[in-house]
């Protein structure tokens, strides 16, 4: 943890300066081309969302499949949902 006083002429240093430096002293050890021994792993790329998580998405902030309590009705939405082509196709 940095002091908030300069070890070598006694002098108060600015709390802004030692937040840059902190910040500063972060960016190197993370490196910017994600070399060997940088401490971040790579992002993992998101998945797909499934033709019920788009339906639900879409569709569960409208107020014929809400609650009274403000939940969306999951036994509505799943009904509507397989009256589309995509909910017919998992029937097959």
């Amino acid at each position: 943890m940095p002091t908030k006083y300069c070890p070598e002429c006694g002098a108060r240093r600015d709390v802004e300066e030692m937040a840059r430096q902190r910040i500063f002293s972060q960016r190197e050890r993370v490196g910017r081309g994600g070399t060997a021994g940088s401490y971040r792993k790579a992002p993992k790329p998101k998945r797909k969302l499934s033709a019920w998580n788009k339906y639900v998405k879409a569709n569960a902030k409208k107020p014929r499949f809400r609650l009274r309590s403000g939940a969306p009705n999951l036994k509505k939405l799943g009904v509507a949902f397989r009256k589309t082509p995509a909910g017919r196709k998992k029937r097959r």
